[in-house]
């Protein structure tokens, strides 16, 4: 199987406490990838593993191996923000900057550093495009972020991460805080993202899992419990403790 992103024998400690225990998995390119599983099993924890966000946190000690392209992340002399580049993230709730909409746009070319010959007006106008949220916004681009609404704003942190042509996007339940219309439009676009990116999303809503994922992640108290296509997990999961999770017995 072609893989992006691989982790071998992953644990991860916050100070004395276990959170992730042996993870491994292996998660295909172009295509999109659900983390599953109750509230503090460890999802979001092992998504930040993958551009090493954890490590903001204190006292976190890692073992084991995290793989992009079969490059150990946590290798001395990994360049965090070449890392990053590469892995961008989407949180819960949209974090757009207290500036236009143009400038959150093409704040990662600044973060980053553009490309000799890069123009920011081209950049902001096809990472709006990306998103289906150009033609509401071209005629308003000096505008404040803040005015739009949640789920413009969340397209736009996607914009903003697409700006600097990332490989992957890590989703950590980017619909949480939107309505089920607005929620609709999110996943049809994660959709439409997955010709071109590989995506993890972290979701506690099972019905988005099978709605977009191909393969799907269950974990419960930091272990990986079953990982495999999305329609076989849901509909005849191998372990006992995955059926009673997405049947509904508990979570």
């Amino acid at each position: 199987m072609e893989t992006k992103l691989r982790t071998q024998s992953l644990n991860l400690y916050y100070g004395k406490f276990h959170a992730l225990k042996d993870v491994n998995i292996q998660i295909k390119p172009q295509a999109i990838t659900a983390i599953i599983g109750p509230s503090g099993c460890g999802k979001s924890t092992l998504l930040r593993c993958f551009n090493r966000m954890n490590e903001l946190i204190r006292d976190v000690r890692i073992e084991g191996g995290i793989f992009l392209d079969g490059m150990d992340i946590n290798a001395p002399g990994v360049d965090l923000t070449r890392l990053r580049r590469r892995v961008g993230m989407v949180f819960q709730r949209p974090n757009p900057f207290p500036l236009s909409i143009a400038d959150n746009v093409s704040y990662g070319l600044r973060v980053h550093g553009a490309p000799p010959g890069t123009r920011a007006s081209e950049v902001v106008e096809q990472g709006l495009r990306a998103t289906h949220l150009w033609d509401e916004v071209k005629d308003k681009l000096n505008s404040p972020a803040l005015a739009l609404s949640p789920e413009q704003q969340q397209r736009l942190c996607i914009s903003r991460v697409i700006a600097i042509e990332p490989e992957v996007l890590l989703m950590d339940e980017p619909c949480s805080a939107l309505d089920p219309i607005a929620t609709g439009h999110i996943e049809e676009l994660m959709r439409a993202l997955a010709e071109r990116y590989t995506i993890v999303i972290v979701t506690h809503n099972m019905q988005q899992a099978s709605r977009v994922s191909s393969d799907s992640a269950f974990m419960l108290l930091g272990e990986l419990i079953e990982f495999g296509p999305t329609a076989r997990l849901f509909e005849n999961p191998a372990d006992r403790r995955t059926e009673d999770y997405v049947s509904g017995h508990y979570g």
